[in-house]
């Protein structure tokens, strides 16, 4: 068995015989034969053609290798390079008896369109968003920061995915204590697949079991960038339009490009309505049960009198008549994204009136309950993070069962024990419940207003910068 053909037998072994992987082979200059391999699922046949006939022609002209053009030339390669370059989507060209490989880079990638984040809509500002392609994101990147200090590492993931993925920060802004504690987490990821951008998300976090996120998900450009020039690092995978942004506070879910995009009044105002919509959210329906069950003596007269008449013809507690409604919320919610676009949201606009109205004339629940369990919908849907609103939903139901048991005084001791964890939780080893606790005077403004980016000021971040960084931006969508 000459060496032509045992290369080729040990490169259909390699690949365990796989019908899209092309092994052939292909005459060479001065009466050499040469082995051609790619995956004809990742490469077009057609263009290894064009680049093998340039190839030719570069050779009977005694052109030196291949300096100026897309080919690389290794000698002494091994088995395990030419497998790896195989899997990378490249064609590789072996001459066995000079022991030689040429990499071609002709890779034909599928890719989608620079399209709008669906889960992050604005009003105002640029409507790119990042895809399921690192280099393509790199340069939305790029385009923004027109700076070398902006420093892009790759890693792989996964022993036997070995999935791209790169992390970003800006040098001389971003805390050597971060970087470090980041570097770290990437280093201790041991996984041999990697297929979800919630598996990088959970090596990264302090506290997994939180159900609070302590990275920021997000698919806008404007958005990474502003958080990478306050001194945060920034991870994406080659397989997700997600960034993964930490460390961050609580209230870094509360902001969205639009607050910068738009009046300073305005900003200022709908940073408020967000937080106040938290509080709706969570403490509504636990309100509710406690003033119908426990309190009905903080309700004036006459709207005490009327909730009563209403309730009393409701056959079980208060507690039973809010979970029913929640779950049926749940349940069109959670159809209504299942479902094609079209169909979703008639399912969940019909589906809410027709069953809102008929649970109300069954007398299953109270016309009062449907206002709360609406409104605290409403409230809901106002917060900008995806993660943090299905927390924000979870925790309604713990509120709730406390309200039940012990009125207000249930309520309160929920509070004090959210209180507690959201002080304890850490994003990056930086305190989470920042700049609240602790409470950093000069960065407390931030969450409750959108500041006039006027002249150039000292930027305030969420955690304490070395002195010799304080500098550029403001604030932070």
């Amino acid at each position: 068995m000459d060496k032509v053909e045992y290369m080729m037998k040990s490169l259909q072994k390699a690949f365990y015989h796989s019908s899209d992987l092309t092994v052939r082979q292909v005459d060479w200059h001065e009466g050499d034969t040469a082995i051609l391999c790619f995956y004809a699922s990742l490469v077009d046949a057609k263009e290894v053609q064009k680049v093998l006939d340039t190839i030719y022609a570069r050779l009977d002209t005694d052109k030196p290798f291949w300096s100026e053009t897309l080919i690389t030339t290794l000698q002494d390669f091994s088995l395990p390079q030419a497998i790896e370059r195989v899997c990378q989507g490249e064609t590789i060209v072996i001459l066995p008896e000079r022991g030689e490989m040429l990499t071609l880079s002709i890779i034909n990638e599928v890719r989608r369109n620079l399209e709008e984040p669906i889960n992050e809509h604005i009003l105002r500002g640029s409507h790119e968003g990042l895809i399921e392609r690192a280099d393509t994101n790199l340069a939305l990147i790029r385009k923004r920061v027109n700076n070398p200090a902006l420093v892009v590492k790759s890693f792989s993931i996964g022993h036997q995915t070995k999935t791209k993925a790169y992390y970003l920060y800006m040098d001389g802004v971003i805390q050597p204590e971060t970087l470090q504690e980041v570097e770290k987490r990437i280093a201790a990821i041991q996984i041999d697949y990697f297929y979800s951008i919630g598996q990088l998300s959970d090596a990264l976090e302090d506290s997994v079991l939180s159900p609070f996120p302590q990275l920021l998900n997000t698919e806008h450009p404007d958005r990474v960038v502003a958080n990478l020039v306050e001194g945060k690092v920034v991870v994406m995978t080659n397989i997700s339009p997600s960034a993964l942004i930490g460390p961050v506070t609580f209230f870094s879910f509360y902001q969205t490009p639009d607050d910068y995009n738009g009046r300073v009044v305005v900003g200022s105002f709908y940073k408020i309505v967000r937080l106040l919509s938290f509080i709706t959210a969570v403490f509504l329906p636990a309100f509710y049960i406690a003033v119908v069950s426990f309190h009905f003596e903080v309700l004036p007269l006459e709207l005490s009198n009327q909730v009563k008449n209403d309730v009393n013809e409701i056959p079980y507690r208060p507690l039973i008549e809010a979970l029913i409604l929640e779950i049926i919320m749940e349940l069109i919610r959670e159809s209504s994204i299942r479902l094609p676009q079209s169909v979703g949201q008639t399912i969940g606009i019909v589906g809410g009136l027709v069953i809102g109205d008929a649970i109300v004339n069954a007398g299953l629940v109270s016309n009062l309950m449907v206002i709360v369990v609406a409104l605290t919908a409403i409230s809901s849907y106002v917060v900008p993070s995806v993660e943090l609103n299905s927390t924000i939903r979870m925790l309604r139901f713990q509120f709730m069962v406390l309200a039940s048991l012990f009125g207000f005084l249930g309520i309160v001791i929920g509070v004090v024990i959210l209180l507690i964890h959201l002080i304890s939780l850490t994003s990056i080893k930086q305190p989470y419940f920042s700049p609240i606790v602790p409470f950093q005077p000069k960065a407390v403004y931030k969450i409750f207003l959108r500041w006039p980016f006027i002249k150039p000021t000292v930027q305030v971040t969420s955690f304490d910068p070395p002195e010799d960084e304080q500098l550029k931006n403001e604030d932070t969508p």
